[in-house]
């Protein structure tokens, strides 16, 4: 039903398309006709409309891959530089909130660990949307930030780094077979908002599958029943996802840039002073509204990099306002 519902809207969509269009052309000559320039400019607004409309499709045409139609989770991990860099993680995983609400996303927070003093040391989102991993799956990588940092007393320009990873939602018609003697489960109380009952009881589980290190972790249930199986199913999803990687070179070589939190590594640079910008380092594009974006206005980056995923660098580089 979903994948039928998904098709007739597509379909429906295309006819809206042409049946706009030829209105709007016929509206135009009868407007030349008459010489009423209100009825020009009117349907000239609703093509350019219509031509961003038809625009949008095309990106969504990129989103062919084995796993972008299903839901994704994100991981958030602050790096090297304490505070600075938890504060910078914290800023990243509101984005991509942001991000998914204004794309009409359900979103939930499975677990996060809360730095000492400000931000996070890392947290997972589930993501729940039409196509949310093939858009998501395009900011795995390292970010950085430059900044006058709000936590040094002498306000010195720091930059910090944070990395995050994405990972489809697996659904019944994939399976992954687990051999359970290969994984260490850990279980730990909740460091996050909940109550008296998740705060004084070992609720939250942490699955680690010991032949490729992979470890996933989740306290947003109450029980650790609940925990446990959301855990086994991120688990899944992570070796899925590995294993799509290794049937595709490109996202090979990305997965092999996010070694390291650091310099060298990164995707993409958010800098707020000296001076505003953000810019993507894989396909040039950037945005002079740093605050914008940190909003969850990110979807002209998304759209470059699926781009230059699927056609290699041949992309047109453009300025985001």
């Amino acid at each position: 039903m979903r994948e039928r519902q998904f098709l007739e809207s597509s379909i429906n969509g295309i006819r809206a398309i042409d049946q706009g269009l030829q209105d709007n052309v016929d509206l135009i000559a009868m407007g030349e006709e008459e010489g009423d320039q209100a009825i020009i400019e009117e349907a000239e607004t609703a093509i350019r409309a219509i031509k961003a409309d038809t625009d949008k499709r095309q990106v969504e045409m990129l989103l062919s891959g084995e796993a972008d139609k299903f839901d994704t989770y994100v991981e958030v991990h602050s790096g090297a530089g304490g505070t600075e860099s938890q504060d910078w993680a914290s800023m990243l995983l509101r984005m991509y909130m942001r991000w998914a609400e204004r794309s009409g996303m359900k979103v939930e927070l499975l677990e996060q660990h809360s730095g000492e003093e400000a931000g996070i040391k890392s947290a997972t989102l589930l993501l729940k949307g039409h196509n949310a991993y093939g858009w998501m799956k395009t900011e795995s990588g390292v970010h950085r930030l430059v900044r006058i940092s709000p936590f040094d007393s002498q306000a010195k320009r720091h930059t910090s780094f944070a990395s995050v990873w994405v990972y489809p939602v697996i659904d019944d018609t994939i399976n992954i077979v687990i051999n359970e003697s290969e994984c260490r489960i850990d279980t730990y109380r909740s460091s996050g908002a909940g109550g008296q009952h998740v705060n004084t009881t070992d609720s939250a589980v942490r699955i680690t599958h010991l032949p490729t290190g992979i470890a996933v972790a989740c306290q947003q249930g109450r029980s650790q029943h609940q925990n446990r199986a959301i855990a086994w199913d991120m688990l899944r999803a992570r070796l899925y996802e590995a294993e799509l990687q290794k049937r595709e070179e490109a996202a090979n070589a990305e997965a092999a840039s996010k070694t390291d939190i650091g310099w060298g590594h990164q995707i993409r640079s958010y800098v707020l002073q000296p001076y505003q910008m953000v810019k993507d380092l894989r396909t040039g594009v950037q945005s002079t509204a740093p605050q914008d974006v940190l909003d969850g206005k990110i979807d002209d980056f998304m759209e470059a990099a699926l781009a230059h995923r699927v056609h290699g660098g041949d992309i047109e580089v453009a300025d985001v306002d």
